[in-house]
């Protein structure tokens, strides 16, 4: 039976709804996608509720109209500079006279996890299990059925800021649409771009959006660590406006049409190949700049977000841990050899994430961009409830810091 799920990617840049119908083998149809210029976020935060609400019934209303499917409820990525992450580690006896393990078991073992100081002002978006350790025995993806005395589970746990997850729900609800969940958008990424045998090895993935860019470390299949780098691919674009005096979208059609991440050698005197004629703060004014100061310009900055992605990998304790090396997606990874770039200065590998494996309308989401919401409907096929139809959870999102509930939620439905 084939099940409908919607994702919508509130980004700094643009809100991206995607609605798909889910085969019992897990490929995606794409029924409809919409696509429109976001407003009222400022690094994956909303700043300004009438605008976002506005984008985000723009962009939903245009995918009902290309799917014909009324949307009732989404799952909606989070991300921003208020995100932050921690490792912890919960421990419980088994109770079953026989000492099998059961669903019960690691609900209580996940619950006792969460038994950390997390400040007032903050709120638990996920927790996630990412390996169980069995009367001493370490690397145990699923306990239940296993016999032993002492189960302990190592989780990783998102938090946020409370008002900034509570405006995003916000504005999400006001355009009639309900929340099925927040999934953390490095997380839903790596839904659409990474492999089992990726995470396996050791991967980090890098997604860069318009605002921020979002990291994410998978080591022996669980994420390990998780974080929000408060530089974007708007930074380039803000870096051209302001050095070479020429309007915000001059600026963006130059770094999308002639951007490289590497300048390469200056060119000879009087290179007229290397002149492009671009438009002044001035109206009507012309001038001519070189493409190598372009680029000069687009390597700074590159530059700078390679180590902040390196002091990243540093801070996680990972160093080392990532022979699958990095996988770099969103919008701002389509800026020429960037990723070329971070091969050099890391020396690691580095490849393109693209969402793939899609089927009906897919040739509009080939590309790095979408990744965050052809995972959310990985996400939601994966981990979520499900839909065979529009469904309205508001008790539910009534308290988001349960997530001991809805983990139990989660088990009950998916584990065997």
């Amino acid at each position: 039976m084939q099940r409908t799920i919607v994702g919508i990617d509130v980004g700094t840049t643009k809100v991206c709804t995607i609605v798909a119908q889910v085969a019992d083998g897990g490929r995606l149809n794409i029924l409809g996608v919409g696509v429109m210029p976001s407003k009222g976020l400022d690094k994956g935060v909303v700043v300004n509720i009438d605008d976002a609400v506005n984008a985000i019934t723009a962009s939903v209303e245009k995918a009902e109209r290309l799917s014909g499917y009324r949307i009732g409820t989404a799952f909606v990525g989070v991300s921003g500079r208020h995100i932050s992450s921690l490792n912890s580690r919960g421990v419980v006896a088994v109770q079953r006279p026989d000492h099998e393990i059961t669903r019960n078991d690691v609900a209580r073992a996940v619950e006792s996890a969460q038994a950390v100081a997390i400040p007032t002002q903050r709120e638990i978006i996920h927790v996630i299990p990412r390996a169980y350790v069995l009367d001493g025995h370490e690397g145990i993806r699923d306990p239940i059925g296993m016999s032993g005395f002492r189960l302990e589970v190592e989780t990783h746990i998102v938090t946020g800021e409370m008002m900034a997850i509570q405006n995003l729900i916000k504005s999400v609800q006001r355009t009639g649409v309900e929340i099925d969940d927040l999934v953390l958008q490095p997380l839903a990424s790596g839904e659409a771009v990474l492999t089992d045998e990726d995470k396996d090895r050791g991967v980090m993935l890098v997604d860069i959006g318009g605002g921020t860019t979002d990291v994410a470390i998978f080591v022996q299949g669980g994420v390990w660590h998780t974080s929000v780098i408060s530089v974007g691919g708007n930074h380039f674009t803000n870096d051209l406006t302001y050095v070479l005096h020429t309007p915000h979208n001059t600026a963006e059609y130059l770094k999308l049409r002639y951007g490289s991440a590497i300048a390469g050698e200056a060119p000879a005197a009087g290179d007229e190949q290397d002149q492009i004629e671009i438009e002044t703060l001035t109206v009507g004014e012309q001038q001519k700049i070189s493409r190598h100061l372009l680029n000069q310009i687009l390597q700074a900055r590159a530059e700078q977000v390679v180590e902040l992605i390196y002091n990243e990998i540093r801070r996680s304790g990972y160093e080392g841990m990532l022979p699958a090396g990095i996988v770099l997606t969103g919008g701002a990874a389509q800026l020429g050899q960037f990723d070329e770039l971070m091969r050099e200065m890391l020396g690691m590998p580095v490849r393109i994430g693209t969402p793939t494996d899609l089927s009906g309308l897919a040739d509009s989401l080939d590309s790095p961009s979408y990744a965050t919401g052809v995972g959310l409907l990985r996400w939601g096929a994966r981990h979520g409830l499900g839909m065979l139809g529009p469904t309205h959870r508001s008790e539910e999102r009534q308290g988001w810091g349960n997530v001991y509930e809805r983990f139990k939620g989660w088990m009950r439905e998916f584990l065997p």
